[in-house]
């Protein structure tokens, strides 16, 4: 069994910044390809950013530029988030074991609880 879990939520107010961190356990292997994923209230889920076995990373268009997908201690990944805007609020979802790319994201089995992250204007 592969178990995520994210934290770093909050609320913000626009131009505002946090880092969202999600944390592996269980069954995880080096360089697990890693990803995160948002949902709005009434909307679909979207993919967001991730990072794949050479750790390239790859971006929703909305977010390039201002979010940053990393590897971090003991099979964490992270999300920073600079210049935050109210079409960024959503519960962020972490997910392994995908493909993610520029052209193609298609999530694996393997999704955290989410974390709520709210900008104000």
């Amino acid at each position: 069994q592969l178990y995520l879990t994210e934290s770093g939520g909050g609320s913000v107010q626009a131009g505002g910044s946090l880092r969202l961190s999600c944390t592996a356990s269980g069954r995880t292997r080096p360089s697990l390809p890693m990803a995160w994923f948002r949902q709005a209230p009434g909307k679909e889920r979207e993919f967001v950013a991730g990072i794949n076995w050479s750790d390239r990373t790859s971006y929703l268009d909305a977010v390039r530029g201002r979010f940053t997908i990393s590897r971090g201690v003991a099979d964490a990944v992270h999300l920073q988030m600079n210049n935050l805007t109210p079409e960024d609020t959503a519960v962020y979802y972490c997910n392994a074991a995908g493909y993610y790319s520029d052209y193609t994201s298609n999530p694996g089995d393997y999704w955290g609880g989410g974390t709520q992250v709210t900008v104000s204007s």
